[in-house]
Parts: structure tokens; sequence; C-alpha cells
């Protein structure tokens, strides 16, 4: 009898992009039934990876008005109101882009240099402010290098832990995670510093040093960021995400 033949995709090596899928579905490990809110590709499979596998508590919405299921058919209504009063209760986990992100996890989206006179104009404030005082915060930066990872931002959109713990609203406020292009990170270090929990395959802690514009807490064993099951990968590469968007968002 002959042996199963496997396909391409199951056996190729796994891609930076699918370390990154993996790390932004790690962040609603454990979340129980709270909104999942990803902006952005690689979070959005990352949100549809973790509840088709470790967390099926999750609740995925259309981003406009609807629960949806695995499949995105409709499951239910998400009028305005009832959105706001998950945001405010902190049943919501939302992850953010950042066009810049400093040590202590204040972010920004709104502009790039003097606010009186910005060299650039970008989306605004938008809803950070409440979100990341409301309910969990994390972040996705497809592009990690100095220019996003800096010391201080120019304007505050989405509110770090110095500034939250500064005006005394720490009640909801709390930022799990950051994923980027080269690892994740958190704010267990000194005083709620950036943290690096792992890098991904490949990259060194040189190339994340000369990438960061800030000093990170690095631990004197770095770990990787784990490695997808097989049935992981196969659900990335099959279910998820079978037209390879993922590798548009990271390029390696």
């Amino acid at each position: 009898m002959s042996s199963p033949t496997t396909t391409p995709s199951a056996t190729a090596a796994v891609t930076r992009a699918e370390y990154c899928v993996i790390a932004c579905a790690e962040a609603w490990r454990d979340n129980g039934e709270v909104l999942a809110s990803p902006m952005g590709l690689v979070p959005s499979f990352g949100a549809r990876l973790a509840k088709r596998t470790f967390s099926p508590d999750l609740l995925l919405t259309d981003g406009e008005a609807m629960l949806v299921g695995l499949d995105g058919s409709a499951e239910g209504w998400l009028p305005y109101r009832r959105h706001l009063t998950m945001v405010t209760g902190g049943r919501r986990h939302v992850m953010m882009g950042a066009s810049q992100i400093d040590r202590f996890g204040n972010q920004n989206i709104s502009c790039i240099g003097d606010w009186a006179q910005p060299a650039r104009q970008l989306l605004g404030v938008r809803g950070a402010p409440v979100n990341t005082l409301n309910n969990p915060v994390s972040y996705w930066i497809p592009k990690h290098s100095t220019r996003v990872f800096v010391e201080r931002v120019d304007m505050v959109s989405g509110v770090g832990y110095d500034r939250a713990e500064a005006a005394g609203v720490t009640r909801f406020h709390r930022l799990p995670r950051v994923v980027s292009d080269l690892g994740v990170f958190d704010f267990s270090g000194p005083d709620h510093a950036m943290h690096l929990v792992s890098l991904h395959p490949g990259v060194t802690v040189e190339q994340l040093r000369a990438a960061t514009g800030f000093e990170l807490d690095i631990p004197q064993e770095v770990p990787y960021t784990r490695e997808p099951t097989p049935q992981e990968l196969r659900l990335i590469r099959e279910v998820i995400d079978p037209k390879g968007l993922r590798d548009r968002e990271v390029r390696v």
C-alpha cells in the first residue's frame, strides 16, 4: 500500500508571518468570553486561530455591527451602544496598530512631529484613549524599527502604564502584548517597562536592539516564539488564510 501524499503547503518551513500569527493568537489565550477586536490582517488571522483552537469562547465581529462565526456568517447583532458597554466594562481585548510606541506603552497614531505643526498628519487619536483606559489593548507592529519604537512618542493616543498610573486610572488599564515582526513583548520590566518575551526564530538580540529606539528589558536567556502545531499550521495555510495574505503584511 502506498503511503499518503503530503501537500507542499503542509511541509514548507514555518514563515515569519506564521510565527506572527501564532504570537497574535496567544494574546487572546485564556481571555474567556470577550470581544476580540483585531486591527490588521495578521491580528485578524490570530484571533480566528485562537477561537478555532485554544480560546473557543472568544467573540468575533465583522468590524461593523455583527457578531460572526468561524465562517464569517452573522450570529448576532452588535449595536454601537452594546459595543460601548463592552468597552467600558473591560469585556473587549483590542489589538491596535501603532505609528510610535515607547517603553511604557504610550502609543501614537495621530501625528509625527510637533503637535502645533506636525510633519505628518496620521489617523488622529480615534478611540485609543478610551480603549486603553477601559479594556485590555495589545499592539501589532508589522515593521519593527527605531521610527516606531521610540524613546518618547510625539503625541499620546493610547495611554501607557506611566501615564495611567500618574492619572490614577488603572482599574481596567492593561497592555498584555506587543507583537512585531521581530518578537513578542510585554510590560513586565522595571516600572512596567517593555520586556522581551520571545524572539521569532531567525532574529537575534543584536538585530532587535538595533531596531529599537530605547533600552529594552531583555532576559539573560531569551526564548523563541513557539512553533505552531501541525493543526495550527494547517488551519493558517488551508482554512484561515489560503491566499497567503499574511506574507503581504510581514515581509522578510
